[in-house]
């Protein structure tokens, strides 16, 4: 029972970081219509933000977490303000040739920062596993990441609803030339979705 329980939990703790990683890959592809093939590369540029802001400057975990989301949200911005709004009208062979090259640039940029030799990373999460779940050897890590999914899923479900831009990017998801016509700023909502989508990449790095 014990060996299941820990099984369980880490598998809903993965699971959560591979929702966190769809949850902004597919709003942009909901609403932009594009595979954002530099996603993954966003949460490994995330990642690198957090693991340098704990190793180099000894923030604390979670500066480290709001330090990554911020560096992260103004490169989703700059990559499709420079690579992908030029691209607006332009056929799917080019955009996906652009988000491929997106892509290598940031693989090799990372290379040339942070060099290819793997990097130890100390957990963020460093308080005590409550009694009762100790003893089925649950990490706090694992919890902490199930609690975020959650958080994290209630907070878009309630964006996408109830506030005027999640309104707006539902619209946009639909139909832009209608989005558009009804005053909509569709340019302003895709730079948002691109923004949110490299928070979560952030926040799943």
């Amino acid at each position: 029972m014990t060996v299941f329980i820990q099984y369980l939990v880490n598998g809903l703790s993965m699971g959560s970081v591979y929702a966190i990683i769809a949850l902004g890959y597919t709003m942009v592809y909901g609403i932009a219509k594009m595979l954002n093939f530099a996603h993954g590369d966003v949460i490994m540029v995330g990642a690198y933000v957090s693991f340098c802001a704990t190793s180099y400057l000894g923030l604390p975990g979670w500066v480290s977490v709001i330090l990554s989301c911020v560096v992260c949200t103004v490169l989703g911005v700059l990559i499709e303000g420079l690579a992908y709004k030029p691209l607006r009208q332009a056929g799917p062979l080019a955009v996906l040739i652009t988000a491929i090259g997106v892509s290598y640039f940031l693989q090799n940029a990372a290379q040339l920062l942070w060099g290819a030799t793997p990097k130890n990373f100390t957990s963020l999460v460093t308080f005590p596993v409550p009694e009762f779940l100790a003893k089925f050897n649950v990490s706090a890590v694992s919890l902490v990441t199930i609690v975020a999914c959650l958080v994290i899923m209630a907070g878009l479900m309630f964006f996408t609803g109830k506030t005027k831009m999640g309104k707006a990017m539902r619209a946009v998801s639909e139909d832009k030339a209608a989005a558009q016509l009804m005053g909509i700023n569709v340019n302003r909502t895709i730079s948002m979705t691109f923004a949110i989508g490299s928070a979560l990449a952030a926040i799943a790095g």
